[in-house]
């Protein structure tokens, strides 16, 4: 039986694909499976991964033929693992010697649905230590209880899907896929369905990922039309939220994010091609109205004047009828 399936998508990223297989060499193991997901690269990147699926153990190659994005590329990797339990890799980032024996025993030991750790944050040479938001560790966990504070960063803050383990459970009871097509923030409304579904989870303090930020082909570093997904993304949080057992309590923090993020955008909106910047900001509004407005009242609310007059002016900025649709 394979114990643990690694799903590792790639796209164009024909320089660091040699680190990430040697960290996942340095990670292999009888049981371990690595399905190594192409997602159509046009780079050197395929043959790279033909070679790894001979020399590396318990290799498994996929090849997309057309590009379906990160969401897409996870979960065809879903959908071909046998593990029992399943844990994620982005193509660009490496794993230190061993971690996942490490991950992998956590789990075990807790008994949860899922894990979360902490991870090593790398640009250029600089490297720092990002933790995840909650203070308890090694403990059995309420996911549910750790979505609030609305005010304060928490776990649906942290996601990042590479940073944890989680059980088969989860894939059979249709909590693990992403949204498929996603292009951009994929981990928003798969984080918030996990902690809304799972039963429990826990957190341990490993440093084993090593997660490479300011990558070039990143589309966190490219201002076109695909960064607009996060308005797709978080207008699926807000409306399962508001479906949720616990909407009333939920909703205040799935809108004030969503603000968060939208003046985020609006405050880096030179780093937009000039189209792109004013689809950003009208659709930004549009779905400033799609919300729950006393909730979005409260949040601005909440929220500190620099933000909150950013909101409000995009608030009532008129909108065509077409982006209204």
């Amino acid at each position: 039986m394979v114990k643990l399936s690694v799903i590792v998508p790639f796209y164009n990223v024909q320089q660091y694909a040699p680190d990430t297989l040697r960290s996942l060499r340095a990670n292999a193991r009888q049981d371990f499976e690595f399905i190594l997901v192409d997602d159509c690269s046009r780079d050197e990147t395929p043959d790279i991964l033909a070679r790894a699926e001979r020399e590396l153990q318990g290799a498994v190659y996929v090849r997309h033929e057309q590009n379906g994005g990160l969401a897409t590329a996870r979960n065809t990797g879903i959908d071909a693992a046998r593990g029992e339990y399943l844990t994620f890799l982005d193509g660009d980032d490496w794993l230190a010697p061993g971690y996942y024996e490490q991950l992998l025993a956590a789990i075990e030991d807790l008994g949860v649905d899922f894990v979360r750790t902490d991870h090593v944050q790398t640009t250029a040479r600089a490297r720092s230590i990002h933790r995840f938001p909650h203070g308890r560790r090694g403990v059995v966990l309420n996911p549910r209880e750790a979505i609030l504070p609305a005010d304060r960063s928490t776990a649906v803050d942290y996601a990042y899907a590479w940073a944890g383990i989680y059980h088969r459970r989860l894939v059979d009871q249709g909590v693990l896929h992403f949204t498929d097509g996603l292009r951009t923030a994929e981990d928003r409304p798969w984080i918030w369905k996990l902690h809304r579904e799972a039963e429990s989870f826990g957190v341990v303090g490993l440093l084993g990922v090593f997660y490479r930020r300011g990558v070039s082909s990143s589309l966190t570093q490219i201002g076109d039309v695909r960064q607009l997904d996060f308005i797709r993304a978080f207008d699926q949080v807000v409306r399962e939220t508001a479906e949720d057992r616990e909407a009333d309590e939920l909703l205040p923090k799935a809108v004030r994010t969503y603000c968060a993020i939208i003046s985020h955008h609006l405050g880096s909106i030179e780093r937009f091609e000039p189209p792109v910047a004013r689809k950003l900001k009208s659709m930004s509004a549009v779905a400033l109205r799609r919300m729950p407005q006393d909730v979005l009242d409260e949040a601005l609310d909440s929220m500190d004047v620099q933000r909150a007059t950013r909101l409000r002016r995009l608030r009532r900025r008129p909108v065509s009828a077409g982006v209204a649709a």
